[in-house]
């Protein structure tokens, strides 16, 4: 990550805008940035545990889904599908 310039390079305040507090936003934004791939990495590593001991990840995924969903949509989901299903025979 590169750091942004030193103070005495830019004004505190320059056309209007505060460079302090920008770059406070900016440099927590980016930290949040890191903070979440390293989160992704975490998840990848719980899929792959998942998948060692057998079980599908992308049901798992499918599940998670689902149980973050509001149950109301996943009721109305299961019905158009139970419909598809059935009129087409499968």
């Amino acid at each position: 990550m590169s750091e942004f310039p030193n103070d005495h390079n830019f004004r505190a305040q320059e056309g209007g805008v505060d460079a302090d507090r920008l770059r406070s936003i900016i440099k927590r934004h980016i930290r949040l940035e890191e903070e979440v791939k390293a989160l992704r990495g975490d998840q990848k590593d719980i899929m792959s545990e998942a998948k060692s001991a057998g079980y599908c990840p992308k049901t798992i995924k499918q599940v998670i889904r689902i149980m973050n969903a509001d149950p109301k949509d996943v009721q109305e989901a299961e019905h158009l599908l139970d419909t598809y299903r059935r009129a087409l025979g499968c």
